[in-house]
């Protein structure tokens, strides 16, 4: 008979096999020596004593356990069935395409930028030689932005889909067990593309395409509904349905979409910085502890501070990280994060926004509410304002924390996990008014939250603007189509309903679903 029990454990027991099976079968009550078999379903960390502890959910059992499968299960041969054209290859264009194969349809999908492999040598280009392709770079390619910006999987929207379901797909094409048990899961940017090449490999064996440098340029309509799509090569492709899957900096799309008379509305997002401490700094406020215990991993945080009316708030927090350039176009400076699979560097960083307002949108550029691309033009000015101030390549204008709280030029900065380099610069200057007097506020109550944050040891480094998208394609909340444009189907970050690589691949698998059942009804 199997039990399900809770324990604590210190880090060195937890790490041991033996010691997690004989704690487990102590608080089941039963005889160790009888027991045969033990799994983890849950682990987290405990850090709010003293001595931190791992709590676990463990299934204990004195007979064999069944093992979980983690091959990813065979899928239809779609090669003459009905396309579905997908415009994207992220998460939600990825998971999209393997659900419309469940469905019976045949996803092609198009992508903008290069092949996940390929992708390597543009990101190098801006780190080492500070060009951007606009096609390829950190937020454009096979597997989206979160291929290249971390991996991490924890998400609030468990109403929304199967998040488990998206978890054990990724686990059948090569992300570690580990995903389905810890908290807050994370596969790490050099585990991902191995990944997306499997997803992509048993995509197209099933029948679906994959095009890369496959851009779209404009949308075939006609009476009032979405045909197909027309590529940057002066190529037509047609379907029953088209899934805008493009994610949140695909400007030109939002730009096309409002040109052709198709509905978008402007969506609030967030805007600040992204801050970079000292690994051990953060190891010894959340730990307690002069050095990190082995068998912990390096810390990380969660801070939000309500200032004026909003919250200042961290964002993408990646541990043992490091801090990227994820510009998509090469006149403006966009930091991100991310942290391989052992986030073993030295430095963690972290987004520190604040939500964007109308009053502070307008500081930026200027009274244009009735605009849907109102945010989306400020949130470009901020991103050019960097670059110019960055020294008109990608090197990102940077501030010591503490003379960011103040108010004057650092006379010299701290070392920096960003490649292509930071520039002394009153970052605050760059920011809206509202937004910078946020932060500063927002900084001082997180120094007082956790020790050794406010730290002139730590850097400041412009911009952190991507959060979310800045413009929402509406549709309707039964069928998912676009509300006046039948057989469009927007999706994921892009489409503004999603947040991170679990909700976007949850929204990829609803639009399938949705545009399956009508297609399927079409055809009946």
């Amino acid at each position: 008979m199997a039990h399900t029990v809770d324990i604590a454990l210190t880090p060195v027991e937890a790490n041991d096999p033996v010691l997690v099976r004989a704690a487990a079968a102590e608080e089941a009550g039963l005889d160790p020596a009888r027991v045969v078999a033990h799994r983890i379903l849950k682990r987290s960390i405990d850090a709010r004593s003293r001595v931190p502890r791992f709590r676990l959910r463990v299934l204990v059992s004195e007979d064999a356990l069944n093992e979980e499968p983690t091959q990813a299960p065979e899928l239809p041969d779609v090669h003459a069935a009905p396309p579905v054209i997908i415009v994207g290859c992220g998460p939600a264009g990825l998971f999209a395409a393997l659900r419309c194969i469940r469905q019976g349809l045949r996803p092609v999908l198009l992508e903008r930028g290069k092949d996940v492999r390929a992708r390597r040598r543009d990101l190098a280009a801006i780190n080492r030689f500070h060009t951007v392709d606009p096609d390829s770079n950190y937020c454009f390619g096979e597997g989206g932005a979160g291929t290249y910006s971390d991996g991490k999987l924890y998400t609030r929207s468990h109403k929304r889909g199967d998040v488990e379901g998206v978890l054990r797909t990724l686990v059948a094409f090569g992300a570690s067990p580990d995903i389905l048990v810890d908290a807050h899961p994370h596969i790490g940017t050099n585990k991902l593309p191995g990944i997306i090449t499997a997803m992509r490999t048993a995509i197209m064996q099933a029948g679906g395409e994959v095009r890369f440098n496959t851009r779209v340029t404009d949308l075939v309509i006609a009476n009032g509904a979405v045909l197909g799509v027309i590529t940057a090569d002066g190529s037509e492709l047609r379907a029953d349905a088209t899934v805008l899957a493009t994610g949140h900096s695909a400007r030109d799309i939002f730009r096309l979409l409002h040109q052709r008379g198709v509905r978008i509305e402007r969506k609030d997002y967030a805007l600040g910085v992204r801050v970079e401490h000292p690994q051990s700094v953060i190891d010894q406020a959340q730990y307690h502890c002069r050095t990190r215990d082995i068998n912990l991993p390096p810390a990380s945080y969660s801070l939000v501070q309500q200032v004026e009316g909003l919250g200042v708030y961290s964002f993408c927090m990646c541990p043992g990280g490091i801090i990227a350039p994820c510009a998509t176009a090469p006149d403006e400076v966009v930091t991100n994060g991310w942290s391989p699979s052992k986030r073993n560097n030295p430095f963690a960083n972290s987004g520190i926004v604040v939500p964007m307002p109308a009053s502070v949108l307008t500081e930026l550029s200027g009274p244009h509410a009735d605009d849907p691309l109102w945010g989306m033009n400020g949130q470009r000015a901020v991103e050019h304002q960097a670059w110019m101030a960055g020294g008109r390549d990608q090197g990102a204008p940077a501030q010591r924390l503490e003379d960011f709280i103040q108010g004057r030029l650092s006379n010299d900065l701290p070392e920096c996990s960003y490649q292509p380099g930071i520039v002394s610069h009153r970052v605050d200057e760059l920011l809206p008014a509202g937004i910078a007097q946020r932060l500063r506020e927002g900084f001082k109550a997180f120094g007082q939250k956790m020790r050794g944050y406010r730290s002139n040891e730590a850097v400041v480094v412009a911009v952190e603007s991507r959060t979310s998208s800045p413009v929402r394609i509406p549709r309707d909340p039964e069928t998912l189509e676009h509300v006046t444009m039948k057989g469009l189907y927007p999706c994921g970050e892009g489409a503004g309903y999603a947040g991170g690589i679990v909700s976007a691949a949850m929204d990829g698998e609803r639009v399938a679903e949705a545009l399956a059942r009508r297609i399927q009804r079409a055809s009946a």
